[in-house]
């Protein structure tokens, strides 16, 4: 999805629109996707708890590019912006994310 100004993402469990993308201004508690770093310049929705979402089981997960000291993301998985063309360049809409703790 291209970003704009007043794109957000619903990360309010109580609310008919969770885990979906929402414009801004939205009387629901939503995370911002339009920043001043360079941090959602490319994001992937996952697709995390979304068919159909249930509620309190997570929103929001996106694959993005890392912060420069790689600090930790809110639920997220993050890669260097080179590595992340990269591989938005060898998959497609039918890829399947896995994402596994060690």
């Amino acid at each position: 999805m291209a970003l704009a100004p007043d794109a957000g993402w619903c990360d309010d469990p109580g609310h008919g629109r969770y885990n979906r993308p929402v414009r801004r201004p939205f009387a629901g508690r939503h995370e911002r996707l339009w920043r001043t770093d360079t941090l959602y310049d490319l994001v992937v929705v996952i697709g995390h708890n979304d068919a159909p979402p249930r509620l309190g089981d997570g929103s929001a997960v996106f694959l993005h590019i890392a912060s420069p000291t790689y600090g930790p993301t809110e639920g997220c998985v993050a890669l260097d912006r080179r590595d992340l063309v990269w591989l938005l360049g060898r998959i497609g809409p039918e890829t399947a994310i896995a994402i596994e703790l060690d």
